[in-house]
Formats: structure tokens, sequence, C-alpha cells
């Protein structure tokens, strides 16, 4: 697990050790740029990350999409919103996973804090 800030509770702190423990990760995200880089990891996930150096967690978390687990390994949301991407995953889907709500849910909450459709 990652360091959790008092007052933030369930906020996972994105400082020096966990960006060096997730740079494999991140560079593996970041290659999603490129088209060549999205059809070789839908070939083989596996072979994919292997090609990254990911450590056998961080594997396991993208080959299970587990999105906010590839955070507490790591994965920058920036870097990781590639990978949710080419998941077929947008911003909204993302914030739902990381506050435990469905997407509708986030949608809503979104929308009751004046951040809906219509505020930006």
């Amino acid at each position: 697990m990652t360091k959790q800030d008092k007052g933030t509770w369930g906020t996972i702190k994105f400082d020096g050790p966990l960006a060096t423990r997730g740079y494999a990760l991140n560079k593996m995200c970041y290659s999603f740029n490129d088209a060549e880089a999205r059809e070789e990891f839908k070939k083989d996930e596996a072979a994919y990350c292997d090609k990254f150096g990911l450590t056998p967690e961080q594997k396991e978390a993208v080959i299970k999409r587990d999105i906010l687990g590839l955070e507490r390994l790591g994965g920058s949301i920036y870097y990781l919103a590639k990978f949710a991407g080419l998941l077929g995953l947008n911003v909204q889907d993302v914030g739902g996973i990381q506050t435990g709500r469905t997407t509708e849910e986030f949608k809503a909450y979104l929308e009751s804090q004046g951040r809906g459709k219509d505020n930006g």
C-alpha cells in the first residue's frame, strides 16, 4: 500500500518513491500514444508488459484492468488515462472507479456539485 496523508483518507500520495516504482508502468502507458503500440499490446498483453519490465503485481493489475490498483503501484493518473482510453473508459468512468461509484453515480455527483455537462 502507499502512504496516505492525514485528512485525505483514501488519497494515494504520488510522491517520488511511488513515481520511481511506477516508472516502467508509466512508460508503457505513454507508449499507447502510438497506434502500433496499442495494436501490439492488444495482440499479447502479458508480453507487452514484460517488454517494459513491469513487476508481477503491475502486470496482474493491467491484465485485471485494475486502474485503482495501478495507481497504488505507481501509476500516474495522467499516464493511466492512456491505458483507460485503450480500454474504452472515459474520465467519468475512471472517476467512478477512484471514488467507489458507478459511472452514473459519479456523473450524478458531479452534476450535484455544479460540474455537470452544462457547467464544464
